[in-house]
């Protein structure tokens, strides 16, 4: 019976017991007015019998009699069969007989004309309803094929027809969500390589440039000490470069699970900054740690230090000789909080919408340090163990970033 939660079935099911209904009354109707024609034509048929017998004479009573009388005799069947009215006459010998068939028929006929014109246009209705869907469905399956999915197919209805239309829709719905994953994916790709290939051009070319004047000068000890290092230096920023994007896009396939365990905050802090503290100092620079030793952080510890490691590297390249990094965390009955804050250059209100994107630079840093990914990848291991990282600066004041993660329930 699913069939008739469909809505254009249920409509010509409706129809047809309506058109049967229709037809049942017709007929009944039909039958009341053969009744009364035949009751008319046996009274004057009675008229006419008794108005051939007093024309012949016979007596009143006698005629009252005969037409009252509901029982044949033999002598009468015998009387109808020697003028041949019988059983067997034909039809044009009783014109009253006659007139009522020919009646019943015609009345039989007109309504079974009528009911085949009333089950004909509803059909007819019913198909070219039917077709339009079909016809609208098949448009829109060309479309999905062709890859457009602007359009929707009809969900109006609740029978079997349309439950299929809905699983199609859902399978559009799915292939559609795949098909823009592939294009976000190859569109990510395409970037990456781009980006990757800029970034690696100055430090490919820069190593092709000392191995040159190496090669040229091979005698002088100091021209080669000199570009050997520069070479490390180019060599470390590649190696920085390729290391950060492998982890960003370990992050992004979803290929990293991390594994949260509980561990102090002071203990996270100190190892996360352990080989910072010597740039720091070379560069006259202090770390200042502020918090509760004890307090503890539900997350996973090599990953977080990485991000609070990559934050504080992003606070030394912008903050000059004698500046401060600050390093404190606060526990709330939601969540912990980890703020980063520098008193350096600050990062200029066209520039705090963007630094989270990866291999952005601002014009007002292209002297500074970094390739552009520390703080994407912060982000990265922030968000995906359910924190969230905000950032809050004024230019010429300093700038802090917040982490804060949410405390074990």
């Amino acid at each position: 019976m699913s069939m008739l939660l469909d809505r254009q079935v249920k409509g010509l099911a409706m129809f047809l017991c309506l058109s049967f209904l229709a037809f049942v009354l017709a007929q009944v109707m039909l039958a009341g007015r053969q009744v009364s024609a035949a009751e008319e034509l046996w009274v004057e048929h009675d008229a006419a019998v008794a108005s051939s017998l007093l024309d012949q004479g016979v007596p009143k009573d006698v005629i009252a009699v005969s037409l009252a009388n509901a029982e044949p005799s033999e002598e009468g069947w015998s009387l109808l069969a020697a003028v041949g009215l019988g059983k067997q006459a034909e039809t044009h010998l009783r014109p009253t007989f006659s007139q009522l068939q020919q009646s019943a028929y015609a009345g039989a006929l007109s309504v079974a004309l009528l009911l085949l014109l009333l089950l004909s246009s509803g059909l007819l209705i019913f198909s070219r309803k039917r077709m339009r869907l079909h016809q609208q469905v098949d448009e829109i399956l060309a479309d999905y094929i062709n890859g457009n999915y602007s359009r929707h197919l009809p969900q109006g209805g609740e029978g079997s027809f349309f439950q299929m239309l809905s699983s199609v829709e859902q399978l559009a719905t799915m292939l559609r969500s795949k098909n823009e994953a592939e294009c976000t994916a190859k569109e990510f790709l395409r970037d990456t390589i781009s980006n990757i290939s800029h970034q690696l051009k100055t430090p490919l070319a820069a190593l092709a440039m000392y191995q040159e004047i190496i090669e040229d000068e091979p005698d002088n000890t100091e021209t080669v000490r000199q570009f050997s290092k520069k070479i490390g230096v180019s060599v470390r920023r590649m190696e920085q470069l390729i290391s950060s994007m492998l982890k960003i896009t370990r992050l992004d396939s979803g290929s990293i699970q991390f594994e949260k365990t509980p561990c102090r905050v002071s203990d996270l802090v100190f190892r996360s900054i352990g080989e910072l503290t010597t740039r720091a100092q070379d560069e006259n620079k202090e770390i200042r740690i502020e918090g509760n030793g004890e307090q503890q952080l539900l997350c996973d510890p090599g990953w977080t230090g990485e991000a609070i490691e990559n934050i504080v590297k992003n606070a030394l390249d912008h903050t000059r000789a004698g500046g401060i990094i600050l390093i404190a965390w606060e526990s709330t009955p939601v969540m912990l909080r980890i703020s980063i804050s520098d008193n350096g250059d600050g990062i200029a209100p066209e520039d705090i919408h963007h630094i989270f994107k990866r291999f952005y630079r601002s014009k007002h840093s292209l002297d500074t340090q970094g390739v552009g990914l520390g703080l994407p990848l912060a982000k990265s291991i922030v968000e995906g163990q359910g924190g969230t990282i905000s950032v809050r600066s004024e230019v010429g004041s300093g700038t802090t970033f917040t982490c804060c993660f949410p405390t074990d329930s």
